[in-house]
């Protein structure tokens, strides 16, 4: 099926790019003031909190780099998806009561806030701020190269008018409403991305001619591809255990959801209902992936030139076009509300919480400067993203290990360590940041790599996790504030 030859499929991908506008129209109605902006009013139900929550740690980066590291890898992408469906219930556990109680007892409605609260002082906000800022530049950019190649499949374009288009709606979307937009966006994708998950596995199913046949191709390839560590190694995929595994507690898009809900009663049966829900999911992600390499290695299909073009080729000409186009209806969902998200966190960062780590105070004309700054953070993530030049799954974590090396030690051990400090919260993000990207520098400009394709934000991750216990207990213990105190015994 030529590209532009699915009519119905074209329809539902500017259907749904004509609701963001109504969407964005409606969210800056409900957007007042920065709480709405940035935390929703802290209103939000059980249901929309656990959908937002799957629907933004999946979106691009799962959807479509997931099936494209398939594609590539085999089942080393198990060490990432299934660890994380895990994983997200931990979240809840060790920091969703204490962060959404410090937001009722505080003027809480950020990360680098909630880090002001417990630690005190200047310095952990302005590394938290700084490490978000740095995270929602490589995070945000996964979105941006998902949505192009979404649009560049579906419109038959090249990638560069594709990302100017998904861009221009972005920056709509996304400056009119803030969290509002994003959230609300979540929830028709994560309903909708749920019932086509199983239809999708289904149709992969039937293509392939079932689980045995897909197998028996793949195992003939090379065995290593679908064996327990898939074709990047035990080394590799260990790495992704620990990122994914325990990383999932540091990703600001998730945590900061946790906030938002209206009832605290209700966050356990969010736990259990998110990991669920996050297992339906990652049925796409193997599914296609595993599919298109069949499909390849039998010569049913040729040798793809990018392997992030997997899951639009799969939907374009092994699926019925109905399904087709509500999948890729919900893919652009799932890219346009998390990139809402993280330009929410990035916006906050830069306007809110560096200036209030060195001023004291947040800039005047909070909303309109979260506006502007939406933008220019949309521009520079664009340019990150080209630069980059990874794969869309690769490119996304290294986001994801940037905020986990970051937020992990600071917030989840913080959160539930008294012993912890403000020094060893600011010099564990500083390792976090340092470390990160000075590992990514030298990796792009071959100077030099971690061996056997170990994950850069593992080993930060461990570095900051270490420079955190280390530097607390080696300075001064700290008497919370009262209210901080009372929190921390919960």
């Amino acid at each position: 099926m030529p590209l532009a030859d699915s009519p119905l499929i074209i329809l539902c991908v500017v259907a749904y790019l004509a609701s963001c506008f109504g969407i964005g129209i409606w969210a800056m109605r409900r957007t007042h003031t920065s709480s709405d902006f940035f935390l929703a009013g802290k209103s939000l139900g059980p249901l929309v909190v656990v959908i937002a929550t799957i629907s933004s740690v999946m979106s691009g980066f799962g959807f479509v780099g997931g099936p494209g590291l398939v594609y590539q890898s085999g089942s080393s992408s198990l060490w990432m998806v299934f660890v994380a469906a895990f994983s997200l219930p931990l979240a809840f556990l060790l920091v969703g009561k204490r962060l959404r109680l410090l937001a009722e007892v505080r003027d809480i409605l950020t990360i680098p806030d909630a880090v002001a609260a417990r630690y005190g002082g200047r310095w952990p906000p302005l590394m938290m701020g700084l490490a978000i800022t740095l995270g929602v530049l490589g995070y945000l950019g996964t979105q941006i190269m998902a949505v192009g190649m979404v649009l560049r499949a579906v419109l038959g374009i090249e990638l560069i008018p594709a990302l100017a288009i998904g861009l221009g709606v972005l920056a709509f979307y996304s400056i009119a409403g803030g969290i509002v937009a994003g959230v609300y966006t979540d929830l028709f994708q994560g309903i909708l991305m749920l019932f086509v998950s199983v239809a999708v596995l289904l149709q992969c199913l039937k293509v392939g001619g079932g689980m045995t046949a897909i197998s028996a191709t793949l195992w003939a390839m090379d065995p290593e591809y679908i064996g327990p560590w898939g074709t990047r190694g035990a080394i590799a995929s260990l790495s992704w255990l620990l990122l994914f595994g325990i990383g999932a507690v540091g990703q600001p898009h998730a945590i900061t959801k946790m906030m938002m809900l209206k009832d605290i009663r209700r966050l356990k049966w969010s736990a259990l209902a998110t990991g669920a829900s996050y297992l339906v999911l990652a049925m796409l992600w193997m599914s296609i992936g595993l599919t298109m390499r069949t499909l390849v290695e039998r010569s049913a299909y040729p040798a793809l030139e990018d392997p992030d073009l997997a899951a639009p080729l799969f939907l374009l000409h092994y699926t019925p076009e109905l399904l087709a186009g509500l999948v890729f209806a919900g893919l652009l969902a799932a890219i346009m509300s998390t990139a809402d998200s993280f330009l929410n966190l990035g916006a906050a960062a830069v306007v809110r919480d560096i200036p209030k780590a060195l001023r004291g105070k947040p800039l005047r004309n909070e909303l309109y400067w979260s506006r502007v700054a939406t933008g220019a953070l949309l521009v520079l993530s664009a340019f990150f993203a080209l630069y980059m030049e990874n794969l869309i799954a690769l490119l996304g974590t290294f986001g994801w290990g940037t905020f986990a090396a970051a937020i992990v030690p600071s917030v989840a051990i913080g959160m539930n360590w008294k012993r912890a400090t403000g020094a060893g919260c600011a010099a564990s993000i500083a390792t976090s940041i340092v470390l990160n990207f000075a590992l990514e520098f030298s990796a792009r400009h071959e100077i030099y790599a971690l061996p056997h394709g170990i994950a850069v934000g593992a080993v930060s991750l461990l570095a900051a996790t270490l420079v955190f216990i280390g530097v607390s207990l080696a300075t001064p213990e700290e008497t919370p504030a009262e209210d901080i105190d009372a929190l921390l015994e919960v």
